[in-house]
């Protein structure tokens, strides 16, 4: 695995010389401004699952943004799963504000979510119940199959699904808007509590 270091001064000399925000490339991969500011300085590195997706945002080969040298950094991980651009855009700000020491992942499939969290430990995952052509809540048993200390909140604006959520014991259930109050609210209140991650 790549050094947090050695990666992240070549995903800084990319982002530059392509003239891209710390923000811009954020919004190209759905993760938080500040994950790409943790990586750029050394603080963190991305789980091997997100590194394809970074190199591919900057036009280059995996290759070049690795090294030989191992690491072990698992800091507790948020994914979202929204299936529209601009929602999981702005949910992914609402998370980077409310909980900025937090690495966070925006995917807009099942598929994606799934392929992720089966190469790295989800702690918290907000999803939509209602995904284009997809079940949340299908969703939501896969993630379990691969680590049933997953924290499932779900997020909808359709109140009947209650029940099936539930049924399914997850962690929370946000009526949309997402909004700070709501996220605190639940992360104070995990099924599965997460070390180092709490709200003030």
């Amino acid at each position: 695995m790549e050094k947090p270091e050695h990666f992240g001064k070549r995903v800084r000399e990319l982002r530059i010389r392509q003239n891209l925000t710390q923000q811009q490339l954020a919004d190209r991969i759905f993760v938080a401004r500040k994950t790409i500011s943790n990586w750029e300085g050394g603080i963190r590195e991305p789980d091997v699952s997100m590194i394809g997706r970074v190199a591919r945002s900057l036009g280059v080969e995996v290759s070049e943004l690795l090294d030989d040298s191992p690491s072990e950094s698992t800091p507790p991980t948020i994914i979202m799963v929204e299936d529209e651009p601009i929602i999981l855009t702005g949910f992914i700000h609402i998370l980077e504000d409310t909980l900025p020491d937090i690495q966070t992942f925006g995917f807009m499939t099942a598929e994606e979510a799934v392929r992720f969290a089966g190469g790295t430990r989800v702690d918290v995952a907000f999803m939509d119940i209602e995904l284009c052509g997809e079940s949340g809540i299908e969703l939501a048993e896969e993630l379990c199959v691969l680590n049933p200390h997953t924290n499932i909140i779900f997020l909808t604006g359709h109140p009947e699904y209650t029940g099936e959520a539930l049924n399914l014991h997850c962690s929370g259930y946000i009526l949309k808007p997402l909004t700070p109050e709501k996220i605190k609210k639940e992360i104070a209140h995990l099924r599965y509590p997460v070390k180092g991650l709490s709200v003030t």
